[in-house]
């Protein structure tokens, strides 16, 4: 019900629209009432009511006065303005003050039913149009999410040039124009090896979304989704400004993150700021070599390219006292072919032989080391349904003779083990991917029509987390769950739009469109014409 609010200084006159007009009847609260405008406009601003009445000559403050404030201060009240002076000067100030209607006195019921009828059905419709869009940019989001992560990953890997860099960043509506620029990478996942997709805990939901929410309140930071667990945040500003602009970036990401070790494991590494555009490819390989370090130093969530720079003390002699046992645990490796990426391998194995240097020039250690790592690996691809042929075969590491290796063989024989094993992994997820995504496809074909089909439903109808199945749809698709489910129901529209004599509003409802009038604006919105139109031109 919509609340209106009376202001007049004709006692007689206010208590007889007050008392004798059927607001209720019309769809409308009566929310209060004044003597002129000075009186009212402090009840205005607490009440906030959708329709002003206020007669035009009033003491103090007139009703042009107080117009012209409250169109100031809520574009969105509707006004009345009631006046006992026919008089078109009046009547040209009421309408630049933004009026909706201009009543002469004396006032009578038909002629303010009609006048209050003909703002509630405005006000109406205003509203619908600002939910539709409201819903539509909420449909939008996860495809500009997609958009914004494709554009930073040709940024990051030099696929673009300075000018293209700019122009497709304005497609997306990303201010790049910047005097510095650095790079922030954000890891945050369960405590746990997760061989197998299920639903994230809660906690883990909240703190992605609080840290998206704080960074996306501020120009100078971009933040984008990176893969499942990575988030990526681009700072930019003036040249002085980058270094208080890292610190922000890494006390926020540590407040946000910290103190909950025992449920989530999250990393942050951190760049140094450059002057151009053209140089982001190097941010991005030096953040994404710190990033590979997270294997081996579990226990350290900042991660900078001087906390990865290893002191090496003792003699050059070779001695297995050297070892540091916590850094050769089998776990290392497991942990990073359930959780690395393809491109973090060779900075992932020079880290993780970095550690040992000393250590690594005693034979027996290295011996002891390849073994290790083959054991490894052969364990994982086996636990994945593939075997040891599968790991080995047709590869040089097979050819090679495990022991008595040196430094440069090692480095090669554990990089293509890694890589084969991460190889093999990537095989059986797509496989598992496609199962997943036949499933979802077959339930999203059953369930499209249903109004409320969500992300999340049909997630949990193939038993993995939102977040896992919304990454892996649109890998697999190239399109967002929300685009996907769209385009099945225009298809299905225009198919009936062609065939059928059906209004527009039924095949509103069969598509899963509880409300023809969004049906509409979404066709329009997503084809470029209306129904009617469409239907018109397939018949024309």
């Amino acid at each position: 019900m919509l609340k209106v609010f009376l202001v007049e200084d004709e006692t007689i006159v206010r208590e007889n629209l007050r008392d004798h007009i059927m607001w209720q009847q019309y769809g409308y609260q009566f929310a209060g009432e004044a003597s002129d405008g000075e009186m009212a406009l402090p009840l205005i601003r607490r009440l906030k009511p959708d329709v002003l009445i206020t007669d035009i000559k009033m003491p103090f403050m007139d009703g042009l006065a107080l117009s012209a404030i409250v169109r100031q201060e809520f574009p969105q009240m509707k006004i009345i303005i009631i006046s006992g002076y026919n008089d078109f000067e009046y009547a040209r100030q009421a309408i630049q003050a933004g009026v909706e209607q201009y009543l002469l006195k004396p006032i009578t019921r038909s002629s303010l039913q009609k006048a209050l009828q003909e703002i509630k059905e405005k006000i109406e419709q205003q509203r619908v149009q600002e939910e539709y869009l409201e819903k539509f940019k909420e449909d939008m989001q996860m495809y500009e999410q997609f958009s914004r992560r494709n554009f930073f990953e040709k940024v990051f890997e030099g696929q673009l040039s300075v000018q293209e860099i700019y122009e497709e960043a304005q497609k997306l509506s990303l201010e790049m124009d910047a005097a510095g620029y650095n790079l922030a990478m954000v890891s945050l996942r369960e405590n746990r090896n997760m061989e197998e997709p299920s639903q994230e805990s809660r906690l883990l939901a909240a703190k992605r979304e609080e840290l998206i929410r704080y960074f996306q309140r501020y120009p100078e930071f971009l933040v984008f989704r990176w893969n499942i667990n990575t988030y990526g945040i681009l700072m930019k500003g003036e040249e002085e400004q980058m270094e208080e602009l890292k610190d922000r970036c890494r006390e926020n990401i540590i407040r946000i993150c910290s103190g909950q070790d025992t449920e989530i494991k999250w990393y942050c590494a951190i760049g140094e700021p450059v002057e151009r555009l053209s140089l982001l490819p190097q941010v991005y390989s030096k953040v994404n070599h710190m990033m590979s370090c997270r294997f081996l130093k579990p226990g350290q969530h900042i991660l900078t390219m001087e906390s990865n720079n290893l002191e090496h003390h003792g003699k050059e002699e070779s001695s297995i006292g050297m070892v540091d046992i916590a850094k050769i645990d089998p776990e290392i490796i497991k942990n990073f072919l359930i959780h690395g990426q393809e491109e973090e391998v060779e900075d992932f194995v020079d880290g993780y032989l970095e550690s040992q240097k000393e250590a690594l020039k005693s034979k027996i250690f290295r011996d002891y080391l390849m073994l290790s790592i083959r054991f490894t690996t052969i364990s994982f691809v086996k636990n994945l349904g593939y075997s040891q042929d599968d790991l080995l075969e047709n590869t040089y590491t097979d050819k090679m003779k495990v022991f008595s290796l040196n430094m440069e063989d090692m480095r090669f024989y554990m990089q293509e083990l890694i890589y084969r094993a991460l190889e093999l992994s990537n095989q059986a997820l797509e496989s598992q991917s496609k199962k997943l995504i036949k499933k979802a496809m077959g339930y999203i074909e059953e369930n499209y029509a249903k109004e409320t089909i969500s992300l999340n439903e049909v997630a949990g109808a193939v038993e993995v987390s939102a977040n896992y199945f919304s990454t892996v749809f649109r890998q697999e698709t190239e399109m967002t769950f929300t685009e996907y489910v769209t385009q099945k129901r225009m298809e299905k529209a225009k198919q009936l739009l062609r065939q059928t004599e059906r209004q527009s509003g039924d095949i509103a409802t069969e598509v899963g469109f509880k409300d023809p009038h969004y049906f509409s604006f979404v066709f329009k919105k997503t084809q470029g014409c209306t129904p009617r139109e469409y239907r018109s031109g397939m018949r024309a």
